[in-house]
């Protein structure tokens, strides 16, 4: 090249050779079809088969969708319904899933599931009171006095809710517990305003750095404020020693209303630094995790969906209200949500894994909330609430569904039935699971007692 000095021709030489190295190494990959099978073969005879019954790392997310947590409330009583079928009355979520992870109101129900109550060993609260938590304290965190044009107004000027009610009332709830006091591991997204970024905070990280042990209420109360809705919440943690930080916290959903992929990266992070990744790479192929990721319904059907001739017209105004909703938040909300279902679902489907993958979320065409007031974030009257309850006994009854690679769109799945089924069998699974790591743990308490929360 013309005018090139001969450090700029050694550093062009540098880059075609790592363009060759990661061809070479795309090539090996996809010129292996006897190591493929390999690897594969296992999973389509069950995981009993691949030898990781005992092993298999179990993940419960739930999307944000302010009162409409009323919806994976409702399919969450089932699922703890059928494992109390399977082992008793006491059976709780947390006894069954290595990590429950939720954003702004799935949140707030990962806290209520996990942060142990009085004798610090049981959670504070079952699935079955989920719902009747959001009926009695929904209208008072939402009091529903605003008329269409006066929250308009109040969503220029302001936050449509002061948050008071609702801060109240998850410290009286969660009181001094802390992220690292969970009864199981939890992973809680957040987006700091101060450092324009995701802040995450987890079980796993609260006890390796003190700073992120936050109290859960603040988490909570930090994860739930939706922009145009609650206000921003700040606090300040210490590490004891002298040293603070401060989080400037809004709604997690900005970043991650589905926490999904979230919680399988924090997952990975823990396995490398336990240093377990070689065992991991050995048998993630064979259905090492078992996933199941619950949404809070769409917030409209097709034909009330917005067009692009509507929105090339609007202003700031019609962004944050139109028609009762806010354009803006549900728009970034559905979008996150889908992609990561998108991403999880296509991952699982290239380890041949595609069973242990279950998504539970309203579909298009059975749209139950049909772009009426009950798709709002904030409608918390006894009506929308009732009818928050069908669409979530609705999506028990849909078929099991998975996204098509080529086209994007979900597809019903042959043989599977109905998202009640598939949580039966989740159920048995579950149950399967803990009852191995509760003979291992008989059989050898030591070994037991130095694994890490996801089994590796």
């Amino acid at each position: 090249m013309l005018g090139a000095s001969s450090m700029q021709i050694r550093d062009m030489e540098t880059g075609k050779k790592q363009i060759k190295m990661l061809r070479f190494t795309s090539a090996r990959l996809l010129l292996r079809p006897t190591a493929c099978r390999r690897l594969y073969h296992a999973c389509s005879a069950g995981a009993a088969a691949c030898g990781v019954v005992g092993e298999r790392v179990t993940v419960l997310t739930i999307d944000g969708g302010g009162i409409r947590g009323i919806i994976p409330g409702t399919v969450l009583q089932f699922l703890e319904s059928e494992l109390q079928k399977l082992d008793g009355p006491d059976a709780r979520l947390a006894d069954y899933f290595d990590y429950v992870a939720g954003t702004s109101t799935g949140g707030l129900i990962t806290a209520m599931l996990t942060t142990p109550k009085g004798d610090g060993r049981r959670p504070k609260f079952a699935a079955g009171q989920i719902c009747p938590f959001y009926r009695e304290h929904g209208p008072r965190i939402f009091p529903q006095r605003w008329s269409k044009v006066a929250s308009t107004i109040a969503a220029v000027w302001g936050p449509k809710y002061d948050g008071g009610y609702l801060r109240g009332l998850v410290r009286s709830e969660l009181g001094e517990a802390k992220v690292g006091d969970t009864l199981t591991n939890v992973v809680i997204p957040t987006f700091d305003v101060r450092l324009l970024q995701p802040v995450i905070f987890s079980t796993y990280d609260a006890k390796h750095s003190p700073l992120k042990n936050a109290l859960l209420s603040d988490v909570c109360i930090g994860t739930s404020a939706a922009p145009t809705y609650l206000p921003a919440h700040c606090f300040t943690t210490d590490d004891g020693a002298g040293k603070t930080r401060v989080y400037n916290l809004i709604d997690g959903g900005v970043a991650a209303n589905n926490p999904t992929m979230v919680t399988m990266t924090m997952i990975m992070e823990e396995i490398i630094a336990n240093g377990k990744a070689a065992s991991y790479l050995e048998k993630t192929e064979c259905g090492r995790f078992v996933v199941l990721s619950i949404g809070t319904g769409l917030t409209s059907s097709e034909e009330h969906r917005y067009t692009a001739e509507d929105c090339s017209q609007w202003g700031a105004l019609r962004w944050l209200r139109h028609r009762g909703m806010a354009p803006i938040i549900d728009i970034f909300m559905a979008g996150s949500s889908d992609m990561v279902d998108i991403h999880v679902g296509v991952k699982f489907q290239l380890l041949h894994s595609e069973r242990n993958y279950l998504r539970i979320q309203e579909h298009l065409q059975d749209d139950a909330l049909r772009g009426t007031a009950a798709a709002a974030l904030d409608a918390a009257t006894p009506e929308n609430m009732d009818r928050l309850v069908d669409v979530g006994k609705r999506m028990l009854e849909q078929e099991v569904t998975r996204v098509d690679v080529e086209t994007g769109k979900y597809e019903k799945v042959p043989d599977e039935g109905s998202n009640r089924d598939a949580l039966i069998r989740m159920a048995r699974t579950l149950s399967e699971e803990r009852a191995a790591r509760l003979r291992r743990r008989a059989t050898n308490p030591v070994t037991a007692a130095g694994a890490t929360g996801t089994g590796f």
